[in-house]
């Protein structure tokens, strides 16, 4: 489409809260600016003698009025914005002039020459109201919206808020995902963005990190001093001194915070601390790392429950808290995260309490990852096998009929 005639339009934010909006005709066109005009708090009467099933249920929801009837001329009076969306030219033009007598700015949706105002492609972000025009191009401004409300989302495009004196900017806790850096979630990618300091764990996302602009300090978690015994308290000293210090903190884990990752424990710490928290959930490997080695963790027929067991600790040691005799009678899937390096010990008592040495066994090193391994066993031979492969941790392990589909 050519670029319309004349000077280029005037940008304008309206605020339309309370004001009324006539809207003429009530088809999908009506039915796709509708939603905008609800959500700016319009008074809205539509006039049309039919309309879809959604404008309809607008209107019976108390959204909106609707005058079942062909328009009449005095039907804008009192209104600060008209839209004219019917599939006739020549009603879309009566409206077009009523409103330009009474000096009220009206959109033409058949021909956007005639019009006193054009409706922008634009989208919403965090508070931010993105709106393109392109001198009657709307394909060309919808592209351009999407490419900076994409940008937005994903944190590749940066919009940080100023921080009100006095406040502390805080800690988010984000769960980075199984590792590929395409897997963490919008908002988490989004809040890198916008760190100060991120506290990464060696499992998380690390391909993220240098996408981080120079100033943002990233500190490793692994290295943080004190030892291995004070590791955890260390990592939360971290995140409530910057913070404090007004620094916004982004705590970067692999998977999900709060499976076996001890999210919840520096939620706490932030809390007694007096720091804002939030949390970002992440895609947890537990399901994640099996769906991307093509092992689903339930299957109609075939298993209709599974259990996420951390193996951190051997059966017989006293600081398990699992109970694996249940586990063994369970006919679904089990999956154990942490249990490279006690898988032994592990899968002797789930043989000893009942479930079959021939039950199919997969582990998945470094799953989602362009190094991934998957090795395909049974419970009985998984020890072994493990370490004739030569498996190391990171490490999935999934027991269970659904190791044996295949796709």
């Amino acid at each position: 489409m050519s670029r319309l005639p004349g000077p280029p339009a005037y940008p304008a934010g309206l605020r339309l809260e309370g004001r009324r909006v006539v809207v003429v005709g009530a088809g999908t066109v009506a039915q796709r600016r509708l939603p905008a005009l609800l959500d700016a708090g319009a008074d809205v009467l539509v006039v049309a003698p039919e309309a879809t099933p959604a404008v309809e249920g607008m209107a019976s929801g108390g959204e909106l009025r609707w005058a079942r009837r062909a328009y009449a001329p005095g039907d804008l009076d009192g209104a600060w914005y008209a839209l004219a969306a019917t599939d006739v030219a020549e009603v879309n033009e009566a409206v077009a002039a009523d409103a330009e007598a009474r000096r009220v700015f009206c959109v033409r949706c058949d021909d956007a020459s005639q019009a006193s105002a054009w409706t922008p492609a634009s989208g919403r972000h965090d508070g931010l109201t993105v709106a393109v025009l392109a001198g009657g191009d709307p394909r060309r401004a919808a592209g351009v919206r999407d490419r900076i409300v994409e940008g937005l989302h994903d944190g590749s495009l940066a919009a940080r808020k100023e921080r009100p004196n006095g406040v502390l900017p805080g800690v988010a806790l984000v769960g980075g995902g199984p590792g590929d850096p395409d897997l963490i979630t919008v908002r988490g990618r989004r809040l890198l963005a916008e760190a100060d300091v991120v506290i990464a764990d060696r499992l998380g996302p690390r391909a993220l990190l240098g996408e981080l602009p120079p100033h943002v300090e990233v500190v490793d978690a692994a290295k943080i001093p004190y030892g291995r015994a004070m590791a955890q308290e260390a990592i939360n000293d971290a995140m409530i001194t910057h913070a404090k210090a007004g620094r916004f903190v982004v705590r970067l884990k692999g998977g999900d915070n709060y499976v076996f990752g001890r999210g919840f424990e520096e939620a706490l710490a932030c809390a007694e601390a007096g720091v804002p928290c939030q949390v970002v959930p992440g895609i947890t490997s537990a399901i994640s790392v099996p769906a991307i080695a093509g092992i689903p963790v339930t299957h109609r027929g075939v298993a209709h429950e599974f259990a996420v067991v951390s193996g951190h600790v051997a059966p017989e040691d006293p600081r398990s808290l699992v109970d694996w005799a249940a586990l063994a009678r369970l006919r679904g899937t089990l999956v154990l995260l942490m249990a490279v390096e006690r898988l032994g010990p592990i899968t002797a008592a789930l043989v000893a309490h009942g479930r079959a040495g021939t039950t199919p066994v997969a582990v998945i090193q470094e799953g989602t990852m362009a190094t991934q391994r998957v090795l395909r066993t049974s419970l009985g031979a998984a020890a072994a096998d493990v370490v004739a492969a030569g498996i190391r941790p990171p490490a999935i392990v999934v027991i269970g009929d659904v190791v044996a589909l295949t796709r």
